[in-house]
């Protein structure tokens, strides 16, 4: 039996963007050293007049399944495929009529009527590296399919880097979140994925990284207590003082950008609040799941609460191989993968939904491919499959209750309307009202849209 092939989709299209001694440049001219406030200020002056849609989504949590999710096994199953396609889950109703997913996403079954799904998600890149690259950003990474590149200053920057740079705000908190960590595997040669932090734009586009684990006791977020006997007064003091010492550097040695934002984060008593999971009730905590996942969703929660416009949530580091199932593929994902996923996705939805922010909060759940339609018998895996897999949206002006385009038979490619992580990509600036044609000033002084593809309309109400 052979997988038919694509009979079509559409991609994007190659972006030139900066060689090698213009990236260099580049680097040369990042603005090292601000302070967080100083920061916004660079970015601010930075921005180029933001084109607007009428997306009405204020922020955006974007859950990135690390590794690569089966569509099989969760959103598009296949119940009359064959025995080596099916698999050994089963579909379940869901509070949409006429929608199935998997029997282990009970909870969000019971919640399909506030969720879209794209069946059709479809690009032609199996590595991981530089897929990561491709949905982050919405543009191909400088070299596709390769697992070999790391973070470069010739990446395109992240999804939440471009809101930065087109939306600039002011405050003590940061415009863009990554947490638990930046995705890296360790099979891979590049190791960390490229695509998450500011790429040409600069460090002081980086997203803000929030590492650890939320559910661990006593979990506090690095730098935002002040030292028993430091008071406010002394930390301006010894930030004037780093400061002063580093000034005129090009890539300051000791006043980072990250060392920038704690200090000022320090000062500020909404930033603290707002990374203080402990301030939450107990009961709202297990709702969400007492574990890394589902605790880095509530997070989530109360950072676009307090004003912070994009959220990347990323599988954790698990240690196990992340969605990544070569290897038992129906034992992971129905014992490890898919329980916190479900619990806290749900929680996330029914608690955006309960405060009044689910209409102004888009929630997107997306990995950087899906898995192969026939399953590698020998060890109940199976491999990467970057031509069809599936994503689902929530909140945001999103339609709930739909499935956008569909899979062939198999849920090998689209049977209609392919999505490309560009178009996914689009749909999320449409989504947060930033016109994807907006253009912005790359480091040589073009204009580059921030985005190519095409916002998938149908899925905003």
């Amino acid at each position: 039996m052979s997988i038919p092939r694509n009979p079509g989709g559409r991609f994007p299209a190659p972006c030139a963007g900066p060689n090698r001694r213009e990236a260099l440049k580049a680097g040369a001219l990042t603005l090292g050293g601000l302070s967080l406030p100083g920061l916004f200020q660079a970015q601010s002056a930075a921005a180029s007049p933001v084109r607007t849609t009428s997306g009405r989504a204020k922020a955006c949590i974007l859950v990135f399944a690390w590794g690569g999710p089966s569509q099989l096994e969760t959103l598009d199953l296949k119940p009359d495929a064959p025995d080596e396609i099916r698999g050994d889950f089963r579909p379940i109703a869901t509070s949409v009529p006429g929608i199935q997913i998997s029997e282990h996403f009970p909870m969000l079954a019971e919640r399909m009527d506030k969720m879209a799904i794209i069946r059709s998600m479809s690009h032609d890149d199996p590595a991981h590296l530089s897929s990561v690259h491709h949905q982050q950003t919405g543009h191909l990474a400088p070299r596709p399919k390769s697992d070999a590149d790391g973070p470069s200053p010739l990446d395109w920057p992240h999804l939440g880097s471009l809101v930065a740079r087109v939306q600039p705000r002011s405050g003590a908190l940061p415009s863009s979140v990554i947490m638990p960590w930046t995705v890296a595997h360790p099979a891979a040669p590049g190791g960390k994925a490229p695509g998450q932090h500011g790429g040409w734009l600069g460090k002081s586009f980086d997203p803000f990284l929030l590492p650890g684990n939320p559910n661990a006791e006593g979990f506090r977020v690095e730098g935002l207590n002040l030292p028993e006997g430091l008071g406010p007064d002394r930390v301006r003091s010894r930030r004037d003082l780093l400061s002063s010492v580093d000034r005129g550097a090009v890539e300051p040695p000791s006043w980072t950008k990250t060392q920038a934002r704690a200090f000022d984060a320090l000062l500020s008593a909404e930033a603290r609040g707002a990374f203080q999971i402990d301030r939450e009730d107990p009961i709202t905590r297990d709702r969400y799941g007492r574990h890394i996942h589902g605790q880095c969703m509530l997070m989530a929660r109360r950072l676009v609460e307090a004003g912070v416009p994009l959220v990347t949530v990323n599988w954790h580091d698990d240690r196990k191989n992340f969605w990544d199932t070569h290897l038992d593929n129906f034992n992971h994902l129905k014992n490890r993968l898919m329980p916190p996923t479900d619990r806290g996705l749900s929680a996330l939805l029914d608690d955006l939904a309960a405060r009044g922010m689910l209409d102004e909060t888009l929630v997107v759940w997306v990995g950087e491919f899906g898995r192969n339609p026939r399953i590698t018998r020998n060890n109940a895996g199976r491999e990467h499959w970057p031509r069809c897999y599936s994503a689902l949206l929530a909140g945001g002006g999103v339609q709930g209750g739909m499935v956008y385009g569909s899979s062939d038979r198999w849920a090998a490619y689209p049977a209609s309307d392919p999505v490309s992580p560009a178009d996914l990509a689009a749909t999320i600036l449409f989504a947060l009202g930033i016109d994807p044609g907006t253009e912005v000033i790359d480091p040589i002084g073009r204009p580059l849209p921030i985005n190519r593809g095409t916002p998938v309309t149908d899925l905003l109400a």
